[in-house]
């Protein structure tokens, strides 16, 4: 009987060694304190915490809570994105626009129609299209006697990645995605235009609205009240799904600034093809023939070409701001140059490969578009740190990391979306990370520099939250104590 006890006591012994333990600490310098954090903090009560922190020298595994569980990573997947993104296309990528014409040239007269083609190039604004336009006049032509076509046909047509939701299409981070597209400005996501609303002059009177770019493809309805300085009805400013139609209602306080809100449009190609029309009168260009949607023939002559800045600085913007349709069309522009084809499904594939290539198993991950705005993309935040102490071995390592966000810096080109967090000396520009953010999930991974000088990767991915202004600050904590070790 006592032998028995003896073996069933054994037996369960083994299994207890055997079940899954939850955390691995092998600093307790800094692994205790994270262990404390999360075990006191109630604001995690029912939500699930993911973090993974390595030698930034080694890669050795220092810290692991829950690290090889798949989480969704909100926008740090764009790290994924990235690191693909200078691979595959290399830091001095750029992408270009073109002007062609497929009839003759007439002194300053073109007989035939004018093609403008996008080829996926994220950063256009209002300022390239005047510049194509005066192109043209430099070129000495004064009239144009046919059609101008937009050409997006060097990616799909598919205009949105398969999880977005409805309720983000007209948010400037859920724009459409188009091979030739604009964005209200350099500041802001492609496929945008912005909205300012500014008081009348006189009380009673409806609101000034002005479109930034100015332009004729977004027609407003304007609803709003000029009113005195007391309290005003919010405003409200909201596309009608399926146009280019804006409506802005409430009112505006006679002493106030006003308000100002960008929405993403309804076909982004044709809001580029509205911009070049523009352009071109702009420059005193004229034309007779319609405005329309068309590939560029084979054997049409090149009349001018337009080239973005490089990959390189491209990537800034895509990471210290979290541009949404930076992603989606680096991902498309990986399928066409890889595998001609300019579509999700073919640079989703490409870039499973080249994860491959910096050791993460494939098999852990479910990428479904290159921002992480999908709440069906997963990736353990073991794989995360994995990828990042991999490709610091790459030439093109340091464009990427000084395309981070820089914890505490005030300038937002270089802080990004981690200007006005850890604020605090121990951690103030020593952190490097992505941030990340939909709905329920926040993120936060990266680099560190330790206090004693040591460098450190980590992963923070919080899910199943009710309150995401709370695990910002939590992240920042953890972040904080990686700092200070």
């Amino acid at each position: 009987m006592r032998g028995t006890r003896r073996a069933l006591l054994l037996l369960l012994f083994m299994f207890a060694v055997a079940l899954p333990v939850q955390a691995q600490i092998t600093d307790v310098t800094f692994g205790g304190k994270i262990e404390q954090l999360l075990q006191e903090n109630d604001d995690l009560d029912g939500a699930i915490a993911s973090i993974s922190v390595r030698d930034a020298t080694t890669g050795k595994l220092l810290y692991d809570h829950l690290g090889d569980l798949r989480l969704r990573p909100a926008s740090n997947l764009k790290l994924v994105t990235a690191a693909a993104a200078l691979e595959v296309l290399g830091e001095d990528y750029v992408f270009s626009t073109e002007l062609f014409k497929d009839g003759e040239r007439f002194w300053k007269l073109i007989i035939g129609n004018v093609y403008i083609k996008g080829k996926g190039d994220p950063s256009l604004v209002n300022d390239d299209f005047n510049e194509l336009a005066a192109q043209l006049r430099e070129r000495g032509v004064s009239y144009i006697h046919g059609d101008l076509v937009a050409d997006d046909t060097w990616y799909d047509d598919v205009r949105y990645s398969i999880d977005l939701p409805w309720s983000d299409e007209t948010a400037p981070y859920g724009g459409q995605v188009s091979a030739l597209t604009a964005s209200a400005s350099n500041e802001e996501d492609v496929g945008t235009v912005t909205v300012e609303v500014r008081p009348g002059k006189e009380l009673g009177e409806k609101a000034t609205v002005t479109l930034c770019p100015k332009n004729n493809y977004v027609s407003i309805k304007n609803q709003t009240n000029t009113v005195d300085s007391g309290h005003a009805e919010p405003l409200t400013v909201e596309r009608i799904h399926g146009t280019n139609t804006v409506v802005i209602s409430g009112e505006v306080a006679i002493t106030s600034d006003g308000d100002t809100a960008t929405i993403a449009i309804w076909e982004p190609t044709g809001f580029a093809l509205d911009l070049f029309k523009h352009a071109l009168q702009e420059q005193g260009i004229r034309w007779r023939g319609d405005l329309r949607f068309g590939e560029t023939p084979d054997g049409t002559d090149v009349l001018y070409s337009h080239v973005s800045k490089p990959l390189a600085e491209q990537l800034v913007p895509f990471l210290k701001h979290s541009f949404n349709g930076y992603g989606e069309m680096f991902i498309k522009e990986i399928g066409r140059i890889s595998k001609g084809e300019g579509s999700w499904d073919a640079g989703i594939d490409v870039v499973e490969e080249v994860l491959i290539r910096f050791g993460v198993d494939p098999k852990t991950v479910v990428i479904r578009d290159g921002s992480g705005i999908s709440h069906v993309n997963l990736i353990p935040a073991n794989e995360l740190t994995n990828l990042l102490y991999a490709i610091q071995d790459q030439s093109w390592y340091p464009t990427f990391l000084n395309a981070l966000p820089v914890a505490g810096a005030s300038d937002k080109e270089i802080g990004g979306t981690l200007s006005k967090r850890m604020n605090d000396l121990a951690s103030q520009g020593n952190v490097r990370a992505k941030t990340g953010t939909i709905s329920t999930v926040s993120s936060l991974s990266g680099y560190v520099t330790t206090k004693s000088g040591d460098e450190l990767i980590f992963s923070i991915i919080l899910n199943n939250l009710t309150n995401g202004s709370k695990a910002k600050a939590i992240e920042d904590k953890i972040a904080t104590i990686l700092a200070n070790a």
